[in-house]
């Protein structure tokens, strides 16, 4: 386990940091997607995260912003107001941010807030979590889910796939897939893409030692789908990665569906994070009918 830094003293995230992260992760019980140290892992070089404990709580910030530094909420025990306006104090104070914000702060830390005159509060909708019962996807059930049994239905009669498990001995393949992926839908012209990248490496890189869970499509031996997720609070999985051969028309459909059969077996509802407001995205995921969303928002210091 790493030395964990003291506010006002910030630091890149390192995989030593999982434990102290979890364990204060575990009694939060987070519901966004972010807040997970496997998310915040896999995405620390794209977006430069640092933290800093301060008292009972996380201090994230956020380097890596086409506008300026901002933080992720303080995570740690209720009530977090006071953490929270001394760290966008210190940034508008030590780092001379004139418009010091969070973003992706959720419910709890928003109803906290709900009074404090210092601070303006938007919702941020391009980053709500789609958030699905997992059995809806596992069964896809009734004439809604039509169309995504049609796409699975067709897979299963032109191709003899397999379902497994994602072991070690997958990781190889499934660099493949997602540097194939990457060629056809040109990462290197988008730089959301890139970062992407970079995650699926990360969460690949460091599969076994991030505990995570995942599954993989074959067809006559080669992987052309995988998925890879975890438990993010007691109730409910969170969908890190999700990749597959787009020139095979039905699996994400069948990745989906038998990743939320047969894995996170604890899990009643299924968090597939954001759509970041692409519109072929959210048709995507409002197509699979969620049960509810995260919502979260961003506050600014006035």
């Amino acid at each position: 386990m790493s030395e964990a830094p003291v506010f006002p003293y910030f630091r890149p995230i390192e995989l030593g940091d999982r434990d102290i992260f979890r364990n204060i992760l575990k009694q939060y019980r987070p519901e966004p997607s972010e807040y997970s140290f496997t998310n915040l892992f896999i995405w620390r070089a794209h977006y430069e995260f640092q933290w800093a404990l301060f008292k009972d709580w996380i201090m994230i910030i956020c380097l890596n912003s086409q506008d300026s530094i901002y933080a992720m909420q303080p995570v740690g025990p209720s009530s977090r107001r006071n953490a929270t306006l001394k760290l966008l104090e210190w940034l508008r104070e030590e780092r001379k941010v004139d418009a010091p914000r969070i973003e992706r702060a959720d419910e709890r830390l928003v109803s906290e807030l709900e009074r404090e005159g210092r601070c303006t509060i938007d919702e941020a909708r391009e980053h709500f979590d789609y958030v699905y019962i997992k059995n809806d996807l596992a069964q896809l059930s009734g004439n809604k889910y039509r169309s995504k049994r049609n796409h699975i239905n067709q897979l299963f009669r032109t191709y003899p796939f397999m379902y497994d498990r994602l072991m070690p001995e997958h990781i190889p393949a499934c660099l493949e897939l997602q540097e194939r992926w990457c060629q056809l839908k040109r990462c290197e012209e988008d730089l959301n893409l890139l970062g992407e990248w970079d995650a699926v490496l990360e969460i690949l890189a460091h599969f076994d030692a991030l505990k995570v869970e995942g599954g993989v499509i074959t067809i006559e031996g080669k992987v052309v789908a995988f998925t890879i997720g975890e438990m993010l609070n007691d109730t409910t999985a969170v969908v890190h990665i999700e990749k597959a051969d787009p020139e095979i028309p039905g699996l994400y459909q069948i990745i989906n569906q038998q990743f939320c059969e047969k894995s996170m077996q604890g899990a009643v509802y299924v968090n597939r994070e954001q759509d970041l407001g692409l519109p072929g995205l959210r048709e995507a995921k409002m197509s699979y009918y969620p049960d509810h969303f995260v919502e979260k928002f961003t506050i600014k210091l006035r």
